[in-house]
């Protein structure tokens, strides 16, 4: 039985902030040591990130932001725009925000997935996976989409929490466990990360290089065993097959790579050692997941056509790039999309996906394989074999 994402689509907040902007507001704030401001301006200036979308109005330029009183109230909660400052709220604060916030990412992109998923309704809808870990609320995403939707009320919902970078992958091979028992499913997987409303202005590096990548966006994926209808004109005329799944741990690293929750915010552990310990330890990590495989068994990890690697920052995909010996093009849909988004955390593998999956669509190959990988906390590292297919007549 082939189990197919039948469609990929996102959604960002309306506050686009640019690199250079935000560097230039961190490097403001009072009490930053020099050594932290020189540690600032390197952060932001070699991320490869143009822009990135926030939740946090505040941020927008204006003195009051877009929503003004009616979004905070009289005070302002996490920017003062007239005195230039990054305030500090509690993390009871900034999860209000999450839980306000985080409805209208999600439902429009489920709602656009769903469009784009040819032959697939709403009412299709036998199970909805939710993924975050930037914030928690009950009853949360997973009913909201539930609700909001319209889809039935004996929709089996899960919710995939506090996991990180790497938790659309756990999201997608549950998906793929529920049509695999059941012929007929049709699942919603949804990630929304508002990263955002836990970065902070401080002179520790990990919270220097946090507030240098992260951002917030949402991303939904249609997946079904169900066969497949494609057409010219539909972005969805092409599937992407979920093919065999692999996670691994690394022998080191657990302390490097961390989220815990603090008193004013959730608290990033991402030290500079990362890019170096995945460098060395992705080619073992991989090997399982190619082994499995018969057509790539003994080739090269390059052997493969496309790739989409979670793009948790500019050294990462560089030690990434280098370790497997790939292109510059198998590279170019997670540095663009760190490019025009940053960091979403569990969402961005999504975003990457996509694009690999509307460039099918729109021509080229009719097969081609697809690796994708993301690394969260442990330091645990997640991949996934895909195939790339346009349906006959797209």
């Amino acid at each position: 039985m082939v189990i197919s994402i039948r469609s990929i689509e996102t959604a960002v907040p309306s506050v686009e902030v640019k690199q250079g902007e935000i560097r230039d507001l961190f490097l403001a704030q009072p009490g930053r040591s020099r050594l932290a401001q020189r540690l600032i301006t390197a952060a932001f200036d070699a991320s490869a990130i143009d822009s990135r979308h926030t939740v946090i109005d505040e941020l927008d330029g204006s003195p009051r932001g877009i929503q003004g009183a009616d979004r905070y109230g009289a005070a302002p909660v996490f920017y003062d725009a007239d005195a230039g400052l990054v305030l500090t709220p509690s993390t009871g604060t900034r999860n209000a925000v999450y839980a306000a916030r985080c409805p209208e990412l999600i439902l429009t992109a489920a709602r656009r997935a769903l469009e784009a998923a040819p032959g697939i309704e709403a009412a299709d809808v036998t199970h909805v996976v939710t993924v975050s870990c930037t914030g928690f609320y009950a009853p949360g995403p997973d009913y909201a989409l539930v609700r909001e939707l319209g889809l039935s009320p004996r929709t089996q919902r899960y919710h995939l929490g506090f996991m990180g970078c790497y938790a659309a992958f756990p999201a997608l091979r549950a998906a793929r466990s529920f049509c695999v028992a059941d012929p007929g499913a049709v699942v919603l997987v949804v990630c929304v990360e508002l990263c955002s409303l836990h970065l902070r202005a401080s002179d520790d590096p990990d919270t220097i290089v946090a507030s240098s990548v992260f951002s917030d966006g949402a991303a939904a994926a249609v997946v079904t065993g169900r066969e497949p209808l494609g057409s010219p004109a539909s972005p969805s005329a092409a599937v992407l097959e979920l093919d065999a799944f692999e996670t691994t741990l690394t022998p080191v690293g657990e302390s490097d790579m961390a989220w815990t929750i603090g008193d004013q915010g959730f608290e990033m552990v991402l030290s500079r050692y990362v890019p170096a310990i995945i460098g060395e330890h992705i080619d073992s990590a991989l090997a399982p997941l190619l082994m499995g495989d018969p057509n790539l068994a003994g080739r090269p990890a390059s052997a493969i056509d496309l790739w989409a690697i979670h793009p948790g920052g500019r050294s990462i995909l560089d030690k990434v790039q280098h370790a497997l010996s790939l292109s510059d093009r198998q590279l170019e849909p997670s540095r663009s999309t760190l490019t025009e988004h940053g960091n979403m955390s569990s969402a961005t593998v999504l975003f990457v996906l996509r694009r690999l999956l509307h460039a099918g669509a729109a021509g080229g190959a009719t097969t081609q394989r697809v690796c994708a990988m993301a690394f969260g906390p442990g330091l645990t590292v997640e991949s996934a074999l895909l195939t790339q297919r346009r349906m006959p007549g797209a």
